[in-house]
C-alpha cells in the first residue's frame, strides 16, 4: 500500500494545476488565473511501488458560478521518457525531493491502473490517508474484461479526455464533473463514480468515467 507523507510541497499541487489547467481544451474558465481549491478524489496504488496516482478533484471560484474538475496525477521520481507533452510540473517533496507530476491519462502506470479498478480487481485508497480503502467510490463491468495495455492513445477534447483501444473500446473520462445518477449510463458496459464537496459545504455524486466497448 503506498505511505502517505504529510509534509510540505513547492509549489503546492494546486499552484501546478492554477498554470496548467488553462492550457486544457475541456478548462471553462476565463481569462482569469483559476481559483482552486481541493474538492475530492481518491488514490490507487502502483504494483511496483514506484509511482505516485491520484484522482484530484478540484472546483474552480474563479468563473460566475464554480466548475468542479477531475485531474488524475502520477507521482514520478524522474522523468518520464517521452510524455514532456503530458509534464503538469516539478515539485520539491519535503520527504521524497524532487517529484515529476503528470497528466496521468498519459501515464502507462495509471492507465493500467485505472481499468482494473473499473472491473473491480484493485480498490481505490483514501486520499489523504494511508492504507485505506476509499468505500464512496463506486463502480461496475459488465463486459468481458478490459486488456488494460490496449489504451494506447489519449486524447483531450472540449468533453474530457478519451483513452482508446485498437479493438474499438473507449474509456471516456469526464473532466468536468456534473452531479449525475449513480450507475452505468445506458449503452455503456462499465463506469465509475464517486463524491466531491462544493464550496457551501454540500456534498455532490457523479460520473468519474465511462466505458464502451
Amino acid at each position: 500500500m503506498a505511505v502517505i507523507h504529510h509534509t510540505t510541497l513547492r509549489p503546492t499541487k494546486l499552484e501546478l494545476l492554477a498554470s496548467w489547467l488553462p492550457s486544457r481544451p475541456w478548462y471553462l474558465g476565463g481569462t482569469d488565473e483559476p481559483d482552486l481549491a481541493k474538492a475530492g478524489g481518491f488514490r490507487l496504488d502502483d504494483p511496483q511501488g514506484a509511482v505516485g496516482i491520484e484522482f484530484m478533484v478540484v472546483t474552480d471560484a474563479s468563473g460566475a458560478r464554480p466548475t468542479t474538475y477531475l485531474v488524475p496525477l502520477t507521482y514520478r521520481g524522474a522523468p518520464l521518457d517521452g510524455a514532456e507533452h503530458a509534464l503538469v510540473g516539478t515539485m520539491e517533496h519535503g520527504v521524497l525531493g524532487r517529484r515529476w507530476a503528470y497528466d496521468g491519462c498519459h501515464d502507462p502506470v495509471l492507465v493500467s491502473r485505472l481499468p482494473a479498478l473499473i472491473e473491480g480487481r484493485v480498490q481505490a485508497q483514501a486520499q489523504s490517508i494511508s492504507d485505506t480503502p476509499d468505500l464512496e467510490v463506486t463502480r461496475s463491468y459488465s463486459g468481458d474484461g478490459l486488456a488494460a495495455t490496449d489504451f494506447t492513445s489519449a486524447t483531450d477534447d472540449p468533453e474530457g479526455t478519451e483513452l482508446s483501444a485498437p479493438d474499438g473500446a473507449v474509456l471516456r473520462l469526464h473532466r468536468v464533473l456534473r452531479p449525475a445518477p449513480d450507475g452505468t449510463p445506458e449503452g455503456a458496459v462499465g463506469h465509475l463514480a464517486g463524491p466531491w464537496r462544493m464550496p457551501d459545504g454540500t456534498r455532490q455524486r457523479g460520473l468519474f468515467a465511462v466505458v464502451h466497448a
